[in-house]
């Protein structure tokens, strides 16, 4: 049960990295919070972490990789009482390699969760917000939105779409009282790399620890209570996401896919 006058805020992919930061950053700033992703223990974890500090938490089980899981979580949500005032869409896939010889199911999944369960999560929390004409939501995207992507093509594809989705989002709701921010961090130390099997590229190698998960979830945050509609996480990164929009894409795409290719003398992607 939640706390009473606690808003309640529901954050997907919760279980490390930037959604478990989210989540700390949120509890800190007066919020309860019910966590999903697929993986239970990491998630009680930090749970007990953030009970501990007089927050109320939700850990429910969910892999929005499967269709109809955005349904399932919303219909758990009502079975708990749980009203949401403010949504964290963090939950993502990657995977590197050329299109042609990535496993269609890991492509499924990556626009069943990146896009798909986004966008019906999105959907079917979004009505009571707008009634109560109070509450949030963040699309977390990535500076990959900003640009074609050789070597991970429907990873950045799929976060174009977050970024085109939650900008149109936020200028329709712009008189609602319901404010829709879309984060964008570039490369961030978290597991994204490794899971997305991209731990030897030159991008991983070279700017994984360019930004703490913690700055980037203090940067979102702050971003979604001041009703902006993006924030991109750091200088450097808004720089490259400037040069990924603006640039032509004869110029973007080489870079992109030297930074997307192995860093292993000899190895091809």
């Amino acid at each position: 049960m939640n706390t009473p006058h606690r808003p309640i805020a529901l954050v997907t992919g919760a279980s490390s990295g930037i959604g478990a930061e989210i989540a700390r950053t949120l509890a800190r700033s007066g919020h309860d919070l019910v966590l999903t992703a697929r993986r239970i223990a990491p998630m009680a974890t930090l749970a007990a972490e953030l009970q501990a500090g007089g927050a109320a938490i939700t850990v429910i089980g969910a892999d929005l990789s499967q269709p109809g899981a955005a349904l399932s979580l919303t219909n758990e949500l009502g079975a708990r009482g749980l009203s949401i005032d403010v949504l964290v869409n963090n939950a993502g896939l990657g995977a590197a390699g050329r299109f042609d010889r990535q496993d269609p199911v890991r492509v499924g999944e990556m626009l069943q969760v990146n896009i798909v369960a986004l966008t019906e999560l999105t959907r079917l929390l979004l009505p009571d917000m707008v009634a109560r004409r109070r509450g949030g939501v963040m699309l977390v995207a990535s500076t990959a939105a900003f640009q074609p992507g050789p070597g991970m093509a429907v990873y950045f594809a799929s976060k174009a779409y977050v970024l085109s989705f939650g900008e149109a989002l936020a200028y329709e709701l712009r008189h609602s009282g319901v404010a829709v921010t879309v984060l964008c961090p570039g490369a961030t130390a978290t597991e994204f790399f490794a899971v997305a099997g991209a731990d030897n590229s030159l991008m991983a190698q070279r700017f994984r620890r360019m930004m703490p998960a913690d700055l980037v979830a203090r940067l979102g945050c702050a971003g979604l209570a001041r009703g902006r509609r993006v924030v991109i996480a750091g200088a450097l990164n808004r720089l490259m996401a400037l040069a990924g929009r603006f640039a032509p894409h004869r110029l973007t795409l080489p870079v992109t896919d030297r930074l997307m290719a192995s860093g292993q003398p000899g190895e091809p992607r």
